[in-house]
């Protein structure tokens, strides 16, 4: 099935196995441009694995996964012309520490996209603008707090200008108010129009940012639909999911 041209990403029953355990189990959903869209779910639940399909850090078992116009399920898959166009970001920031905050930026928009010094210059400070780290642009890694870092990473990502970005539970490492900070930086970006999945226990943040959250259980998509889902469950997996905080 071919995806609609607003479709950014279109899981069409898809599958994935790791030797004898299915993770994934016939997910399908699709994310549209400008669509903010939030992973929950219990740990082993699937949602991991499912953004790293999305970036093609995993090959898809079964199924069809198309992202950005990439037929992620074929073999022929461009991975390298993929991740020009999706940024991901971890919850550990991997910066690199021998690496001013510029320096860091900079470095894939002048290796992977050939940018001079100077224009990957002005790109990294309208970046780390967005994020507000431009006064830290000569820090190093060392010099910053983790939600700075993390917000470092996140402006790396902006800086490829991707049309879409992966959040793998950014702040599950962080205390609350460093995760605060970085989740008003994902929060601008969701104003901004940025297309954005994520996986995250942040219940709040999920139903103020998302338009869709996805509820995860057993390897697909349990429930699925606005905040509402979280004040009123259809199903008691998603009921005890949420009573118990997970």
């Amino acid at each position: 099935m071919e995806t609609s041209v607003d479709e950014v990403v279109r899981f069409d029953k898809v599958s994935k196995s790791f030797g004898q355990v299915e993770i994934l189990k016939g997910v399908s959903f699709s994310v549209r441009r400008g669509e903010v869209v939030a992973l929950i779910g219990r740990s082993g639940s699937g949602k991991s694995t499912a953004l790293r399909c999305i970036n093609g850090l995993e090959r898809v078992s079964g199924g069809a996964l198309h992202v950005c116009g990439h037929a992620m399920h074929e073999d022929a898959v461009d991975l390298g012309a993929l991740r020009k166009e999706v940024g991901i970001v971890f919850q550990s920031y991997n910066l690199f520490p021998h690496l001013t905050v510029a320096e860091n930026v900079m470095l894939a928009p002048r290796k992977v996209k050939g940018m001079g010094r100077k224009e990957a210059g002005e790109l990294a400070r309208h970046v780390l603008r967005q994020v507000g780290m431009e006064e830290r642009a000569d820090y190093y890694p060392e010099q910053l707090s983790g939600g700075q870092q993390q917000r470092v990473a996140i402006a790396r990502s902006l800086a490829m200008q991707p049309r879409l970005m992966l959040f793998d539970e950014v702040t599950s490492a962080l205390d609350p108010e460093l995760t605060g900070e970085v989740l008003r930086v994902i929060e601008k970006l969701a104003e901004d129009g940025m297309t954005m999945v994520l996986v995250t226990h942040e219940m709040s943040f999920a139903r103020s940012v998302a338009d869709q959250i996805m509820f995860m259980h057993q390897g697909i998509v349990w429930e699925c639909g606005s905040g509402r889902l979280l004040d009123e469950p259809a199903t008691p997996e998603l009921r005890q999911f949420v009573s118990n905080g997970l």
